[in-house]
């Protein structure tokens, strides 16, 4: 049996990685989330050290967190500038 669990995280696609332009916000960086079934948008609150600008310029490769920060996703960057290109 599916439960409301399962359903919330696959639309959420919690542990899946994307490449994500990301705008400031209330101080907070934060992307669209890229499966339209979303209910949320993610907020950028880990990894934020690998990034060169505030918000970065090019799209950077985030993952989805399992928690919820201030109503969005939580998110950590990956890999940023030259880091995806390596």
């Amino acid at each position: 049996m599916t439960s409301i669990r399962d359903l919330l995280g696959e639309s959420l696609a919690i542990g899946e990685r994307f490449r994500l332009t990301l705008e400031e916000c209330d101080g907070q960086l934060v992307a669209a989330h890229p499966h339209d079934a979303s209910p949320m948008d993610i907020a950028v609150v880990e990894g934020l050290e690998r990034l060169e600008d505030r918000p970065p310029t090019e799209p950077v490769e985030i993952e989805l967190l399992g928690r919820v920060v201030d109503g969005r996703i939580a998110g950590r960057v990956v890999a940023a500038g030259r880091e995806q290109n390596d």
